[in-house]
């Protein structure tokens, strides 16, 4: 059915409207989002190494309990066991002195972690582990759309863009999707730039639609996920209610950007059981080498990463067992986890198990699973990367589409000069793409000269510094001169990026994601020096 000529104009223009309103929102999320795929190996190489002996292993884990305890008995409330060798390297047994004395801490708040381990005359030996928030701060870019603001008012805005956007989607297809099936592959590159930011666009656009309505659908849902956790809990109320007593508020897998080491959820549980538990030696619940083995038997193929044992106090003593299982997708962005039983390591939930989860839950996790890409393993992390970067280069052609046409439109109207919206959109766009790119490229350069690797207030006043700094330069800097060397900037330091990854933390290039990582910032500074060398403005 062919649409009229005045209904396909009205689509492109609600179109043309909602994605510049949106856009340069949708840039920094998803730049960012592109980044935050590999949160944890970049968490690892900014964070400060904990000095401790070599760990025991994990037979030899209770002995090290026994001597931790003695010395610091609040660690027995809530503690973690790493079972990888790549998370014991930093410590097998981690635990926040503050946990179990006041309800729902926060991950992320300034609480001081521990890590604990045996020399080789089995003395004790005890350091503080301290975490960088850069790798974290990116995430939260992303979860927020670059705005600075409370968490909670910051996702509202991010659900509002996410339901323009899927609006932009819906108009785009509609009004454009005839002409790009005829002109499919035709980037007219010896053309107009008009045209060639036309084809890049409609290329990126069409071939990208399915993950973009995912990515749109998926942003409401995070940004209301109150309310729909709530209808949730409504339509599946035993499953849930005995999931939550399972874990006492450990459901923090639901939360978006819930990334964290081995999966663990960002908020912690009530601890008013634990409170009353007195501070001499409690009785020792599982070994961990128990509880490895009972895992294999009860979830095989389900690899054991952390284990978090919580002293809830009343007979509910728990054993959150956190790990992945590529064959599956997970409700997490790095795996999902178990409850056992601390004593007989019986299973009391796997709603967040993969591949032993109800129908329902399973529906619900392959729905979080396309969003956070946590199925398939890296090689589609790596998808989303791509399809990240593209999405991100999508919106900034849209945009400067939109400053292009209308240029063109000003200029056959007789205006010498171009209007005050299109040189504040054109700014805009020029500011806010390249400082963001700038901004996140400069945290980890930063990283080997921050304290602890850089902690929350430092890396937002580095980044908002260098993002402030490439809008206000956008406004102020003259036309094509100003593009240009803000696109050289911006290519400068991301090309010092590589660099910090070789000499931070060498071992992060013996793995492919180090290599893959270092590789990706090189061709992406490359690509801005060249477009910097190159640019010139055209009509």
């Amino acid at each position: 059915m062919k649409l009229r000529a005045d209904l396909v104009q009205m689509y492109r223009d609600v179109h043309s409207w909602v994605g510049i309103i949106a856009g340069l929102f949708l840039f920094v999320a998803f730049y960012a989002g592109a980044i935050t795929m590999f949160e944890e190996p970049l968490k690892q190489w900014a964070s400060p190494p904990v000095m401790l002996p070599p760990p025991v292993s994990l037979e030899q884990t209770p002995e090290l309990l026994q001597k931790t305890f003695t010395a610091h008995p609040e660690a027995q409330n809530d503690y973690t066991i790493a079972v990888t060798p790549e998370d014991a390297k930093r410590g097998r047994l981690t635990w926040e002195p503050e946990q179990g004395l006041g309800p729902t801490r926060n991950r992320h708040s300034s609480g001081q972690t521990f890590s604990a381990g045996l020399d080789q005359q089995g003395n004790l030996v005890v350091v503080p582990k301290i975490t960088s928030e850069t790798a974290r701060f990116v995430d939260v870019l992303h979860q927020t759309v670059g705005l600075p603001l409370p968490h909670n008012i910051a996702s509202f805005v991010m659900g509002t863009v996410a339901l323009l956007y899927a609006v932009a989607l819906v108009s785009g297809v509609i009004a454009y999707l005839p002409a790009l099936v005829k002109m499919l592959f035709a980037v007219r590159l010896g053309q107009s730039l008009r045209k060639r930011w036309l084809d890049f666009h409609n290329l990126l656009g069409l071939f990208s639609l399915p993950f973009h309505i995912i990515m749109a659908v998926s942003s409401v849902v995070f940004a209301f996920h109150g309310q729909i956790f709530a209808l949730e809990h409504k339509l599946f109320p035993t499953t849930v209610a005995a999931t939550q007593q399972a874990t006492q508020g450990g459901n923090g897998l639901h939360r978006h950007g819930g990334r964290h080491q081995g999966g663990q959820p960002e908020t912690q549980p009530s601890a008013a059981g634990a409170e009353q538990l007195p501070q001499a030696l409690l009785r020792p619940m599982l070994a961990p080498s128990a509880v490895v083995a009972t895992v294999a038997q009860q979830a095989p193929g389900f690899v054991p990463e952390v284990l978090n044992y919580m002293r809830l106090g009343k007979g509910r003593d728990v054993i959150r067992v956190f790990g992945h299982d590529d064959r599956y997708p997970t409700r997490g962005p790095t795996g999902g986890f178990m409850v056992l039983n601390g004593y007989t390591g019986q299973a009391q939930t796997t709603d967040y198990l993969p591949g032993h989860q109800q129908t329902k839950f399973a529906i619900l996790t392959t729905f979080f699973s396309l969003h956070f890409g946590s199925f398939g393993g890296t090689p589609v992390r790596w998808l989303y990367v791509v399809l990240g970067l593209a999405g991100a280069f999508l919106f900034y052609t849209g945009n400067q589409l939109w400053v292009v046409t209308r240029r063109r439109k000003e200029k056959e109207r007789g205006h010498v000069q171009e209007t005050r919206g299109t040189w504040v959109l054109s700014a805009l766009t020029t500011g806010c793409t390249l400082g963001c790119v700038a901004g996140i490229s400069a945290l980890f350069c930063a990283v080997p000269f921050l304290p602890g690797g850089g902690q929350q207030q430092a890396v937002s006043a580095l980044y908002y510094t260098v993002f402030c700094a490439f809008v206000v330069a956008a406004f102020c800097l003259p036309g094509q001169r100003g593009i240009r060397l803000l696109l050289a900037v911006a290519g400068g330091i991301t090309a010092l990026v590589p660099v910090m990854l070789c000499i931070n933390a060498t071992p992060f290039l013996h793995n492919a994601q180090g290599v893959g990582l270092t590789v990706t910032a090189s061709l992406l500074s490359l690509f801005l020096l060249v477009c910097a060398a190159r640019y010139k403005r055209q009509l």
